[in-house]
């Protein structure tokens, strides 16, 4: 018998918070999290504009040993791991060890390792590599590292879909916790793609904004001037329990999460299905696990990234998905204020999600200023909108023809 899943805790780390409160709050005032590229000498790039986690210092998190050991990724992901902890009011010694689970993903993994390792065996020989260069770059780090942080003994893996990875791993957790294979799972994921590489190899796809002397109206997501997406990084995670294990604990209910899909497109390997055939596949297959009709949606966050082929590609997923009533559905993207944390963003997402639910407003897409035709839907331009929200759809769509859809409704 497959049981319901609920939302217990949350925790981020981000460019615009190094909290879930904190970081809400500058959504709902629309602010920007783009500035120039401060963590390397970012001159010689084309690209020089990124969403970078501000005043973030591990120490407060781990110690000097650790940190010394783990790639910047693991440790954006151990700090938001901490907040959904202590969030959720789990403890974490009454429970069988074996019945937690983490599931936390990465697109990249450790690319600072990965670059800091190659510049070593150029410039100093293969010996002076760090003994923890792996398990620093592995994509499975930051959940291997959380597992033994806690001592959680149940299924621990990430999952690499891209910048569907984060929705991924909660849909994933969706999944074992609903066929009673475990209690609670540590789902999410974490991205720290911020180097010459991450930079350098997204702007050659053509992706990203090359807005660098005046960033101040980008990402653009939906509108006709959008350039491209905006790097970021940071950490978005959640603890999930079975229903009746987090009512018996007691615990504060944040949420439902009540539904997921996955799909690909089978079209190519970074560009959108055209016509967003995927995409509208993988809301459809969520809206019937969620058993919800389709004027049971107050509000999409979207996944638009700011790219001109994936809003188009998105907004036509969304209307063949759901047909005139799209037109009456809120759709924003709050990457135009977080920045787009590749893997990581889906799972932050989710979380801006359950605000929306629990606080009656809906986030804004800001920088929006020139309709485009082919994007037509009601995009929240610029300001928050306060409206009573019982289910939120929120997509994530990535490079391979990655799709993954997630809903969250409120919990009574």
């Amino acid at each position: 018998m497959q049981g319901s899943v609920v939302i217990t805790g949350m925790g981020t780390v981000n460019a615009l918070g190094l909290s879930v409160n904190e970081t809400w709050k500058n959504i709902l005032k629309g602010v920007s999290g783009v500035g120039r590229i401060s963590s390397f000498d970012a001159l010689g790039l084309r690209v020089q504009i990124a969403c970078e986690v501000k005043d973030f210092d591990p120490h407060q998190y781990m110690s000097s040993r650790e940190i010394r050991r783990r790639d910047r990724v693991e440790q954006l992901a151990a700090a938001a791991v901490q907040e959904a902890i202590q969030n959720s009011g789990i403890e974490v010694a009454k429970i069988e060890k074996y019945r937690i689970g983490v599931i936390i993903s990465s697109a990249m993994g450790g690319l600072h390792t990965l670059y800091d390792t190659y510049n070593t065996v150029l410039e100093k020989g293969p010996n002076r590599v760090s003994p923890f260069a792996i398990p620093m770059l592995m994509t499975n780090g930051s959940a291997g590292m959380v597992a033994i942080d806690y001592g959680f003994q149940g299924p621990c893996f990430s999952v690499a879909s891209a910048c569907a990875s984060g929705s991924d791993a909660i849909g994933l957790a969706w999944t074992l916790l609903r066929n009673n294979v475990i209690d609670v799972v540590i789902a999410g994921a974490s991205e720290a793609t911020i180097t010459e590489v991450g930079v350098a190899t997204f702007d050659r796809v053509g992706a990203m904004s090359r807005r660098n002397d005046d960033y101040s109206m980008t990402p653009q997501p939906f509108d006709r001037n959008r350039d491209g997406l905006v790097m970021g990084e940071g950490a978005g995670i959640l603890v999930l329990e079975r229903e009746d294990f987090a009512r018996k604990r007691g615990a504060q209910i944040l949420a439902e999460l009540a539904g997921y899909a996955a799909t690909a497109d089978a079209f190519h390997i970074v560009a959108p299905s055209e016509n967003g055939e995927g995409g509208a596949m993988a809301i459809s297959l969520a809206m019937k696990a969620a058993d919800i009709n389709r004027d049971e949606i107050d509000y999409i966050n979207a996944h638009g990234t700011g790219t001109i082929l994936n809003d188009i590609s998105e907004t036509r997923a969304i209307k063949a998905a759901l047909g005139e009533t799209a037109y009456n559905i809120p759709v924003s993207s709050t990457k135009s204020m977080t920045g787009h944390i590749m893997g990581a963003t889906g799972a932050l997402e989710v979380i801006f999600c359950v605000k929306a639910i629990r606080d009656g407003v809906v986030p804004p897409t800001i920088h929006y200023q020139t309709p485009d035709p082919e994007c037509d839907l009601d995009y929240v331009p610029n300001k928050a909108r306060e409206l009573p929200v019982q289910v939120v759809l929120s997509n994530s769509f990535g490079f391979g023809g990655h799709n993954a859809v997630l809903i969250v409704r409120k919990y009574s």
